[in-house]
């Protein structure tokens, strides 16, 4: 009986030390685990957009770079938070349907993505959608906001700190830290994790309308994340959660002609613009 206790509490400590090296491989290699940065570079000649240009945005002590076009009279500029993975240009037929229906927009990639240098993290990816906006701001066209997975931490970000005509929110999360529990639940994500990204908290000081674009066979963001958010919202304006929708085939399910552009149809209404 004795040598069983022994065993049992060998084993105990095996696992108590195997658990400790797990959460501290979480913790030191968290950011490199949480950002996929990883992509090719579109150039606006491969992307066909005639019209628009490569701008860099000072940010900080660095400078983010992106494509800008400015919208036609009458029409907003879409000022757009990227994804996690890749670069912001790789997304150029979003661009390509904007522009051709007469809205300006403004794309780039936070620091440490492929277009702009630096070292990722939360501080500086808010610091960017800040810069960015500001930038944009200052052209003095109505502005919409659009922030995609990942970028519906900054996007709400920003709208809680500026003000634009509507902020529309395509697979977000709760918050970064909510997806870490709800994949690895017996890790202590909430005490580690550095870039927790609340946007359940920033999302009560957003004054704009709100759309909220979700599918239900997501398994990157659960669609729960959406759905929760959405019931956080000042000014909700629309929940779309698609059947079937996966994080990455929402815009070929119609999320820009069906509820985009009427959403924002209905924000520049609102704005009396």
């Amino acid at each position: 009986m004795r040598i069983f206790w022994r065993l049992a509490g060998a084993l105990a400590l095996l696992v108590v030390f195997a658990y400790a090296g797990v959460v501290a491989y979480m913790y030191f290699n968290q950011r490199a685990l949480q950002y996929f940065p990883d992509g090719e570079m579109t150039s606006l000649a491969q992307a066909g957009l005639a019209g628009a240009q490569a701008v860099s945005i000072p940010s900080e002590d660095g400078v983010i770079n992106g494509w800008f076009q400015a919208p036609v009279a009458g029409k907003p500029l879409i000022v757009y938070y990227k994804g996690n993975s890749g670069s912001f240009s790789s997304e150029h037929e979003r661009f390509t349907q904007w522009t051709s229906e007469g809205y300006g927009f403004l794309a780039f990639d936070y620091r440490g993505f492929p277009a702009s240098p630096g070292t990722i993290s939360q501080d500086g990816i808010l610091a960017d959608a800040l810069a960015a906006f500001d930038w944009a701001a200052g052209k003095g066209y109505p502005i919409v906001i659009w922030g995609r997975s990942l970028g519906s931490g900054p996007s709400t970000y920003v709208a809680s700190q500026r003000e634009a005509d509507g902020l529309l929110l395509e697979t977000p999360f709760l918050s970064a830290v909510t997806v870490a529990e709800e994949r690895y639940p017996v890790l202590p994500s909430r005490w580690v994790m550095q870039d927790q990204f609340p946007v359940n908290e920033w999302i009560v000081d957003v004054a704009e309308p709100v759309l909220v674009a979700h599918g239900t066979a997501d398994t990157t963001i659960d669609v729960s994340n959406g759905e929760r958010l959405y019931q956080l919202v000042p000014n909700k304006d629309e929940l779309w959660i698609e059947p079937g929708g996966t994080h990455v085939d929402l815009w070929e399910r119609g999320i820009w002609a069906n509820h985009a552009r009427p959403f924002f149809e209905r924000a520049e209404a609102v704005a009396g613009r």
